[in-house]
Formats: structure tokens, C-alpha cells, sequence
């Protein structure tokens, strides 16, 4: 077993279960920066138009396409016991579900609280929402019983050179990647399921992301001016998911994990200041890319593939580059590739009047030191490092994926427990 490595703070002095109604009775009603890495070739599961499919073998919220907003929700858990955490699963399962799927909210009559709260409108869009739920190293402390099952490679976040981390935004019993095409309907979420989980939970942090229009085609850009995400695993070909993204049956990971991915999470701020002084071609240098039409230097388009075998050299495009670090596209670096699935943040100005802006990481792997971390180590000496602070974040583990309606998140960790 280990201990959690962080405090999980005081308790909740007055824990109620005043959400489990909540959710019965809408359950009644529903169902590292890292530019590089293949083509979006996203291919999710669709119920319906504007709503992606909740259950299957895998949680909903990796594979598809980021909509336009997403929020990263960390949290510490309250729960008493074995008992009460099955309780704080199976009460965000059919709130998820039921969201997920959008519909009228249940009425429980004039004398009692609304089931709803109201802010998108009488009838809840299903708006592309996925909420993704994982699970940190800390879950597999003492309290529950759960050490001997730890997934083998999760582990707290550890710190790299370039991070200025801040203890408070760091770590979590549990994430939520919540998603959808409208800020308001992640803002939605996320207040309905602090309301059914209270008493279970205590927010730890949470970071903002939204996405930026293509602009004028291709892949949207980040605060740093470039197009980014422009290659990721081809998350339509099994073969790519099943070697790179999902934990399989049969390794050395526990039965329970079979379909669940290993999360990173990184909150990377840009100094802008200085960035915005940069000349235009060292900028260029730095990434690799053409910053106009996002084409690797060299290249007609941003598609294209970077042409290292003719230039071993760096002529052109240079050795610390960060798409050439990130991506060596060596035999070597092949298992390296992690599946992207970032937004950018904005977190207003901080103490001294500067902007906090930065890219609300988040990657998805079958192994974190082989792939994120290897990334990230020769990611360390890179020259675009120097105007990048990562302050926040962690690693987590995410459930398999609820196979159907009586199927419920993390029911096969406490099975086995």
C-alpha cells in the first residue's frame, strides 16, 4: 500500500446525501506543449446529432475531436468508507449519463428544490458533453482498501526542471475532463455534479480551457501564435489505440484496469511578455513551423511531414526545435507518442499585472514514463523552454469505460476489492 502524498484536507463537517435523490430521480428520465505527435483522424462514437455515445468499452472524451470548451476538476474524496465511495461512483455514472444525453430535467414539485438549476433553459442540449473521470495515486492510500490494486505505472506527478508547480493545483483523489461546444454547458455540469457528490467530494483546483478557431484553415492555434495538435495518433486505427492509448487484458496491469488509459494533466503557462519580443524567425526556429500557415520549415504544408532524413544537420529545421524533440520520428521514439487532447487558458492577470495565459494540457497513454515522460525529458533542453512555466497538474488513471446501463464507473476496482 501507499500513503497519499499530499494532505486531503479537514472533513466536511455536515456531509449529507442530499444529491443521491437528485440523481435517482434523473436517472428515471435518461440515459509537455507538445505540438507534434499523427493527424487528428478522430473517430468517436455517435448516438445521436450533438450528442457523443456515453457507453462503451471505453470512457467517452479521448478519441472524439475537442469541442470548443473543456474543463480539468480535481478532486479530493470525503467518502467514509468502501461503502460511501461505490455511493460517489455510481452517483456520478447516472448523473453523467443522464447529462450526457441532455433531456427535461424531472419535476419534483413547488415544495421542493428544482432537480435543475436552471441555467440551460427547461430542456438540457446534449452539446457534445463528455465528462471523463480518473482516478489518482493518492485513491490507493489506506482508506479504502484499493493499495493492492494501484494501476502498476500511476504514480503522483513528478516535477521537471522547467516547473515552477504550485503545491495547491497539483495531485487529486479523483479528475474530471468535463467537454462540450458551449462554455455554459460545462459550467452546467460541473455545478450539477458538485451538487449530487456533496459531502463525498472537496474541489481541489480546476482549470479552464477553450479552443481557438481555425484560423484561416486546419488546426486552431495556441496562445503562442502557432497552430497546434496538428499530429496525433490515428485514433481510427486500432492497432495505434490498442499499442499506444488503452490498457489491455493480459499485461502486467491489474484485470480491473483492462480499458482505462493513463492521463497527464499539465497547466503550462506562457510568458508572454517576453514571447511577444521574440523576433519572428527565431520563433519560427524555436518551433519548427512556419507561424502563418503552421507547415514545418521547409514544407508546403502544415500536414506535411517534416523532412529530418535530408536534413540530419538541422539546417532547416533545427535539432532543439520543439516539433523535431517532441517528435524525433526515429524507430526509437515510435512508442514515445502520446494523443493530445489540449485547449488553451486564460486565468486573467496575475499579482503583478502580467497574463496568465497558457495551454490547459492533457495527454493519453498506455504507459506515462514511456511516452510523456520521455517526451517531456527531451522536451527539458529545448530552447522555446525557456518561456514556459508549468504550475499545476498531475497523473490519473481513467476507469473503463461503462459497458451499459446497469454498468457503473470504477465498478470493476471495487469488485475486485
Amino acid at each position: 500500500m501507499i500513503d497519499s502524498p499530499y494532505p486531503t484536507g479537514s472533513e466536511h463537517p455536515h456531509a449529507t446525501r442530499r444529491g443521491l435523490l437528485r440523481t435517482a430521480l434523473g436517472a428515471s428520465t435518461a440515459g509537455a506543449l507538445a505540438l507534434t505527435g499523427a493527424r487528428p483522424a478522430h473517430a468517436a462514437p455517435r448516438a445521436a446529432a450533438g450528442r457523443t455515445a456515453f457507453h462503451g468499452v471505453h470512457q467517452a472524451g479521448i478519441t472524439n475531436p475537442p469541442p470548443g470548451y473543456g474543463t480539468f476538476l480535481a478532486l479530493d474524496v470525503k467518502a467514509r468508507d468502501h461503502k460511501d465511495l461505490e455511493t460517489l461512483l455510481r452517483t456520478l455514472t447516472d448523473r453523467i449519463r443522464f447529462l450526457t444525453a441532455g433531456g427535461t430535467p424531472p419535476d419534483p414539485g413547488p415544495d421542493a428544490a428544482p432537480a435543475d438549476s436552471g441555467t440551460l433553459g427547461p430542456v438540457l442540449p446534449a452539446d457534445e458533453l463528455t465528462v471523463t473521470v480518473a482516478v489518482g495515486a493518492s485513491l490507493f492510500d489506506t482508506r479504502y482498501g484499493l493499495g493492492a490494486l494501484r494501476p502498476r505505472r500511476l504514480t503522483a506527478m513528478r516535477p521537471f526542471p522547467v516547473d515552477a508547480l504550485r503545491p495547491a493545483e497539483c495531485h487529486g483523489d479523483l479528475s474530471l475532463q468535463i467537454c462540450a461546444e458551449s462554455r455554459d454547458t460545462v459550467q452546467h455540469t460541473i455545478r450539477d455534479l458538485l451538487r449530487s457528490t456533496h459531502g463525498l467530494v472537496r474541489p481541489r483546483w480546476q482549470l479552464d480551457g477553450f479552443q481557438n478557431r481555425s484560423r484561416p484553415t486546419g488546426a486552431a492555434r495556441n496562445l503562442l501564435g502557432f497552430k497546434d495538435g496538428i499530429e496525433n495518433p490515428d485514433t481510427g486505427n486500432a492497432r495505434d489505440t490498442d499499442t499506444l492509448v488503452w490498457v489491455g487484458d493480459g499485461g502486467d496491469e491489474p484485470r480491473w484496469a483492462a480499458g482505462g488509459s493513463y492521463q497527464v494533466i499539465r497547466a503550462i503557462r506562457i510568458l508572454v511578455a517576453g514571447w511577444d519580443e521574440v523576433p519572428l524567425q527565431q520563433q519560427e526556429r524555436m518551433i519548427g513551423r512556419r507561424k502563418s500557415d503552421g507547415a514545418p520549415l521547409g514544407a508546403a504544408d502544415e500536414t506535411d511531414t517534416p523532412d529530418y532524413r535530408n536534413d540530419p544537420a538541422g539546417a532547416v529545421i533545427p535539432l532543439d526545435s520543439h516539433i523535431r524533440l517532441a517528435n524525433p520520428r526515429t524507430d526509437g521514439a515510435r512508442d514515445s507518442r502520446i494523443l493530445r487532447r489540449a485547449f488553451n487558458y486564460d486565468r486573467g492577470l496575475d499579482p503583478d499585472g502580467e497574463p496568465e495565459l497558457g495551454l490547459a494540457f492533457c495527454c493519453y497513454q498506455q504507459d506515462v514514463a514511456r511516452q510523456f515522460e520521455a517526451v517531456q525529458i527531451r522536451l527539458d533542453t529545448e530552447p522555446l523552454a525557456r518561456h514556459l512555466r508549468p504550475t499545476g497538474g498531475g497523473y490519473f488513471y481513467v476507469l473503463p469505460g461503462v459497458r451499459d446501463a446497469t454498468d457503473w464507473l470504477g465498478r470493476t476496482l471495487l469488485t475486485a476489492a
